[in-house]
């Protein structure tokens, strides 16, 4: 097989850049190799959806408002014969609360998304409390609302770009690179599992937590890393107004699902690597104290189920890396690291 560029890995950053290239006026052959087109171990499917502004960088926030402008007009940009799968968008906002001593930090980032254009407010304790009665704010110095974000459906944003790169001509091949061969300082070929060999002009690293194995292919050293985190699913009786997306520093992720409600704190100290074992006392011993303390109600929980995922993680600085090997091969691409 031959290819103008290689993708490695269709989750949803590789769909994408198979359909953004096809999408191109010059578009060329584009052959995407994926391992398992159920996405059964994949991090998109396994993902908490969210989508929003609130970074420090410009570089993210700018990302985000390309990305969430693509959300609004999904049925629009991936339709195949009139039809394209609903995203379910929920718009409860987006809610980063910090204690008194990161109100610096967060101060910064609010000038920064602001001169941005991003819709967000500072909220003092008393706004906070005022806008969202249920939260425990005693031990909170700030927090910054961004009214527009969300969360949505990552399955059906996955299943609608692949399905539209596949319809402006991508090709998905169901198997798994295992070499790479270069020459003249450029990526020649790829071997796969099934014997196959694909050569090509370019080949792009989009291979999620398994990035770094890809990368060592080719003898370029990439700090990413797979880091398994949790996810649980609970309930609660009580009454709760509607709560937006919430985050602190602690990395405690809670949002609105359904019925319930859905939690997660990433252990930093978790052992780099590939591991999908549910500890199931972690949401007893770590989630709930944390949601507890935030929600007064979460006192009294019933958890409904758990399950777990991988970061890519980036160890440098936690920030994706885009782009060509530097130094390297120059045909060779990465966009993994995304944490």
């Amino acid at each position: 097989m031959k290819a103008d560029v290689l993708v490695v890995g269709g989750g949803v950053t590789g769909s994408s850049i198979a359909l953004y290239l096809r999408r191109h006026p010059r578009a060329g052959r584009v052959i995407v190799v994926e391992p398992d087109p159920a996405y059964a171990l994949a991090s998109t499917p396994r993902a908490s959806g969210g989508f929003r502004r609130l970074f420090s960088t410009p570089e993210n926030i700018q990302m985000s408002q390309y990305s969430i402008g693509f959300f609004d007009n999904f049925e629009k940009e991936v339709s195949v014969n009139g039809q394209a799968p609903g995203l379910q968008i929920k718009r409860q906002g987006y809610l980063f609360i910090v204690q008194p001593e990161f109100l610096p930090t967060l101060e910064a980032s609010y000038r920064t998304q602001r001169a941005l254009g991003v819709n967000v407010q500072l909220l003092d304790r008393a706004a906070l409390k005022n806008l969202f009665p249920s939260l425990e704010t005693q031990d909170i110095g700030a927090a910054a609302y961004s009214p527009d974000d969300g969360w949505l459906d990552p399955n059906s944003l996955l299943q609608g770009i692949k399905k539209k790169a596949q319809d402006l001509g991508a090709v998905y091949v169901q198997d798994r690179v295992l070499n790479i061969n270069s020459g003249q300082g450029l990526a020649r070929s790829a071997g796969l599992e099934s014997g196959q060999r694909i050569e090509t002009d370019i080949i792009v690293n989009a291979a999620g937590a398994w990035a770094q194995q890809v990368s060592e292919m080719v003898g370029m050293p990439l700090p990413v890393f797979p880091m398994r985190r949790f996810d649980h699913y609970f309930e609660c009786k009580a009454a709760i107004e509607p709560l937006p997306y919430i985050k602190d520093p602690a990395r405690l992720a809670m949002r609105p699902e359904g019925r319930g409600f859905t939690a997660g704190i990433p252990n930093w100290n978790e052992p780099r690597g590939f591991n999908f074992d549910v500890d199931h006392d972690y949401f007893e011993n770590v989630v709930w104290p944390a949601i507890a303390h935030r929600v007064t109600s979460f006192e009294a929980v019933k958890l409904k189920s758990s399950w777990s995922g991988l970061y890519d993680q980036n160890a440098l600085d936690t920030n994706m890396i885009l782009g060509p090997w530097l130094g390297g091969l120059s045909n060779f691409y990465v966009a993994a690291g995304f944490s």
